[in-house]
């Protein structure tokens, strides 16, 4: 079936031009040409510095240069014509010239001159390599005098208008590569993301974690409370299973006697696609050997503000909260504010909890929350205090906060609490990171007692049988893992897209991953 685009008058008129460079012998597709310098180092490099004027240029006696890039603007002016090639760090201009400025593997005709060639085969969007020397125009502007032009990439689709641009949201998130080209300020979140996963590294490292891999592909899904994505392994004949955590295997290795370890990579949920949720994403997941949830509190603290400091050379930076015009200043320099989910729950949503029955709180979430009544019926005391929280505290949440000690409910991976009262109340010692109202990062004391994890994990596959399918199910070999011994052990999950989103003032998950899960195109 031939493709819409075929069909486009641009399309066809470019493909003829391709024929006919093809018919000149020339290559319109070479197969390597290695620029000198990116534009931006050139600019910088000629920042405050005296450049040659157009004659020392055309005399080829000012500095030579070659870059390569995208042709985006061209306007022909007698025996001269200027043009902007832009490459991944920006746009320079360029200056052809009817007598000096040659086309690699082309010989001119007698009604096709070089320029007149440039002019009438190439279009917007091809790439070219251009040798040439530096100047400077009268109006200021940096300029290559092309001496040697050589077509690198013969396009035969257009960009976007330059005018109306790439506006529609959705098309940017499926095109990325048209996003890229046309919105600057995308392709530097893109460059930064890469800039905060090597910071991330670096710090991991000078703490001496070892970065390890483990399998996607699961036969049993474990670490969180979320629907899996299943596949079938025919080789095999049996169900498999994209991990949703990254959790259960690196659980065994530290078993195996690894001591600080972290992987960086995909997890998958089968759930809901939102502001702050893609079914695919990024996770950071790092266990330390006898650490505590204590220790991951300041390996959390260091962590965001060595990135920051790495990006900005700042702890402070101006952020945009949800549903708000104006920015904020967020300081993530250590330490920060930090208070139990009872406290955030009356500090913020001016509600004791300690002075609450079950049936008050169910009220209180019925009457003043959007929260779906499902929910809400038949919901342990611990599970209501979790959604308290995260409906009347979380939002506050604006500034960097360590919310600690949740209730058991909320995972069956963390050890009890250590201080007797909150053991009672089977309080655990985890803690989640908010800023700017998001969650930023999971943490606990690593649960190692094996018939406390056992009872556990049995009462979540209890709640896979009947019917919720976020519940896990129960995993025999992690639990014999257990059973042959986990040292005391902290852990921490960090997302690494919502962290991005962070530090580039996203206002969208979809803006911080470069090909997000879109409805498919019919």
């Amino acid at each position: 079936m031939t493709p819409d685009y075929h069909q486009h008058e641009e399309f066809q008129n470019r493909s003829r031009k391709l024929a006919e460079i093809r018919a000149l012998g020339m290559d319109p597709y070479p197969h390597k040409y290695i620029p000198t310098q990116k534009t931006s180092q050139i600019i910088s490099a000629c920042e405050g510095k005296e450049v040659g004027h157009h004659e020392a240029a055309s005399a080829g006696t000012s500095e030579r240069v070659a870059v390569s890039g995208r042709l985006v603007l061209f306007r022909a002016m007698g025996k001269n014509a200027f043009a902007h090639i832009q490459d991944e760090t920006g746009r320079i201009q360029i200056m052809f010239n009817r007598d000096l400025t040659e086309v690699s593997g082309f010989t001119p005709q007698e009604d096709l001159s070089a320029i007149k060639f440039i002019e009438k085969k190439l279009d917007l969007g091809d790439i070219i390599g251009v040798e040439g020397n530096l100047f400077m125009t009268q109006k200021g502007e940096l300029t290559i005098f092309a001496k040697k032009v050589t077509l690198l990439c013969k396009s035969l689709l257009p960009l976007p208008d330059k005018h109306s641009g790439l506006v529609d949201k959705g098309v940017r998130y499926r095109k990325r590569w048209l996003d890229l080209i046309t919105h600057s300020e995308s392709l530097e979140r893109f460059r930064l993301r890469s800039k905060i996963l090597l910071s991330i590294r670096n710090y991991l490292q000078e703490l001496e974690f070892e970065e390890v891999e483990t399998p996607v592909l699961q036969n049993i899904y474990g670490g969180a409370s979320a629907r899996p994505f299943t596949t079938h392994l025919q080789a095999l004949d049996q169900p498999m299973y994209l991990r949703i955590s990254l959790e259960i295997p690196l659980k065994k290795l530290i078993v195996g006697g690894m001591q600080k370890i972290y992987e960086i990579g995909k997890v998958f949920r089968n759930e809901g696609i939102d502001r702050t949720h893609n079914p695919e994403f990024t996770m950071l997941e790092a266990y330390a050997a006898g650490w505590d949830y204590n220790d991951m509190i300041e390996f959390v603290e260091g962590l965001f503000e060595t990135v920051a400091l790495g990006l900005f050379g700042d702890t402070k930076i101006r952020l945009t909260p949800e549903g708000e015009s104006s920015a904020v200043v967020i300081d993530l320099k250590a330490p920060w504010k930090k208070m139990s989910m009872k406290e955030a729950i009356h500090t913020y949503g001016h509600l004791n909890v300690d002075k609450m029955s079950d049936a008050e709180m169910r009220a209180k979430l019925l009457t003043d929350s959007p929260i779906d009544p499902k929910a809400v019926h038949g919901a342990p005391r611990g599970a209501l205090i979790a959604l308290l929280f995260e409906e009347f505290a979380e939002k506050h949440l604006i500034q960097p906060h360590h919310i600690i000690d949740h209730p058991i409910e909320t995972t069956p991976l963390c050890k009890l609490h250590r201080e007797e009262s909150l053991r009672k109340e089977r309080f655990v010692e985890r803690f989640e990171s908010f800023i700017l109202g998001r969650e930023m990062c999971n943490s606990y004391s690593e649960l190692n007692d094996p018939e406390l994890q056992r009872k556990l994990l049995v009462e979540q596959s209890e709640k896979r049988d009947s019917g919720d399918v976020e519940a896990s199910p129960l995993d025999e070999e992690f639990l014999e893992a257990i059973c042959q011994g986990m040292p005391p052990t902290g852990g921490i999950g960090v997302g690494i897209d919502r962290l991005v989103m962070l530090l580039t003032n996203a206002e969208s998950i979809r803006d911080a991953i470069l090909f997000p899960l879109m409805r498919k195109e019919e």
